[in-house]
């Protein structure tokens, strides 16, 4: 691994994790703790990580919550979220991923009966007024940053529900790296929903393409629809057409 890609690593490790050793640091990126020491001073510098004894922490400071992160490109996640809506039918299994993307998705799902399972605790709360949206929980360890349910103990209940269609969330994704988060708590989740459904859907703004956070969960050749509301790159038109994935463009369909 290069430095400038560890470097951002070890930012979005600290950044979910909160506080982390440099022993946990060293341990996890295989380095030593001189290079950990040396990564560490580059990115207190850049502010969003502060030092503590015998480690560091992120800096709340200058983290976004949930509710910033929800306000920023929301006419993009909006348009997105509407074209990705148009692919859920009556009867449906559906699972919604944990994301300020895909909480938009419940305005346009409210005329439809479907069943949806999440660990989104905002899509629950939304969709109380709709009677025919099944909802079901996953359920699990509740993590405020991201407000969603992680460490699922029963994974065996997840892998056993049948999942016409998933709709996924991402912090970035590459073609050499696929679909990431920033999350180690929800690795398996997402890891298991992509496993077990027919049909996955990626919904992610244009600014998510060509960035990779610390988790891989799947490879971009497992999603078999893009959502997005500006066109990726030629690279990445090549790709999907290669590997037979439907790219959706919102801006094209308002």
């Amino acid at each position: 691994m290069i430095k400038t890609e560890r470097i951002e690593q070890i930012q979005d490790y600290v950044l979910v994790n909160d506080t982390v050793s440099l022993d946990e640091l060293v341990k996890v990126f295989d380095v030593s703790k001189n290079t950990i020491r040396r990564d560490i001073q580059q990115l207190v510098e850049r502010g969003k990580i502060i030092k503590v004894y015998g480690g560091v922490a992120a800096n709340h400071a200058t983290l976004k919550s949930f509710n910033e992160r929800q306000t920023r490109n929301q006419k993009q996640k909006r348009s997105i979220a509407r074209a990705a809506a148009n692919f859920v039918e009556d009867g449906d299994i559906i699972y919604i991923d944990s994301g300020t993307t895909t909480l938009e998705m419940v305005e346009h799902l409210q005329a439809k009966n479907v069943t949806i399972i999440t660990n989104n605790l905002d899509f629950i709360f939304k969709s109380f007024p709709y009677d025919n949206l099944n909802v079901i929980s996953t359920g699990g360890v509740f993590d405020r940053k991201t407000k969603s349910f992680v460490s699922l103990k029963n994974m065996d209940l997840l892998k056993s529900y049948n999942i016409n269609k998933a709709f996924m969330a991402s912090t970035g994704i590459t073609i050499s790296n696929g679909v990431t988060h920033s999350s180690p708590l929800e690795s398996e989740i997402k890891q298991t929903v992509v496993k077990k459904s027919s049909k996955v859907f990626l919904l992610v703004d244009h600014c998510k393409f060509d960035k990779y956070a610390l988790m891989t969960y799947c490879d971009m050749d497992e999603v078999d629809y893009i959502v997005t509301d500006k066109a990726p790159s030629e690279s990445y038109q090549e790709y999907t057409k290669r590997h037979d994935i439907q790219l959706v463009i919102s801006d094209n369909l308002n």
